[in-house]
């Protein structure tokens, strides 16, 4: 049985490869210790399409994505949640931060570089309706996010920052990056990861 689950992993894989569809193929992370300023997710190819299955623990907690740009590079990024009980109103928001941005029209939970602006991406307030989707890989539901898909010019640390204004917490997914490209580590870190989240094993509630 295990062999024929590994094997229908690698056909997903082959399939991922391709491209049966822009918006399923992101290579998987998992998030297994908090991505703080200190320590963020370090994202090197922001185009590469990724999925980071993350987890805001507490009211007040804010994780956060370095993204390295080194010249004129597309960033393209997403938060999305999962549709499980107790999520119906989970709305996490983000930011993308980086120099030559105007200043934020909004609240910001963090503070800003000097030289740095942000532009906040809200998802909406509770009780608004929101559409869902399936993502067949993972296998699972999620309510879907609004989008932020702009080319940025200037080089340097570029940050995303994903909060929730609201102060439920709860787990979801950032995805970054629209280019479908894959080398075989990726290939069997998407294997590996796919596995455990079809079993919900990136989650922090029953689902």
């Amino acid at each position: 049985m295990r062999i024929l689950r590994l094997a229908a992993f690698l056909l997903l894989a082959t399939a991922m490869l391709a491209g049966v569809s822009p918006a399923y193929a992101h290579v998987p992370y998992i998030e297994r210790e908090d991505y703080t300023e200190e320590a963020p997710a370090v994202v090197r190819n922001v185009e590469q399409s990724k999925a980071f299955y993350a987890w805001l623990q507490s009211a007040d907690d804010v994780d956060y994505y370095r993204l390295q740009v080194q010249g004129p590079t597309r960033i393209f990024a997403q938060v999305i949640v999962p549709v499980c009980p107790g999520y119906e109103e989970f709305r996490p928001s983000f930011a993308v931060i980086g120099p030559g941005l105007p200043d934020p029209t909004e609240e910001l939970p963090v503070l800003l570089p000097e030289g740095y602006g942000a532009i906040i991406v809200p998802n909406g307030t509770p009780g608004q309706p929101r559409e869902s989707f399936y993502e067949p890989f993972g296998g699972k539901s999620y309510y879907d996010g609004p989008l932020f898909d702009q080319t940025v010019e200037m080089p340097g640390d570029w940050q995303l920052i994903a909060w929730d204004p609201y102060g439920m917490g709860g787990d979801y997914v950032t995805v970054v990056g629209a280019g479908e490209q894959f080398a075989p580590a990726d290939i069997l870190r998407s294997i590996h990861n796919t596995l455990i989240i079809r079993r919900n094993g990136e989650l922090h509630t029953d689902c």
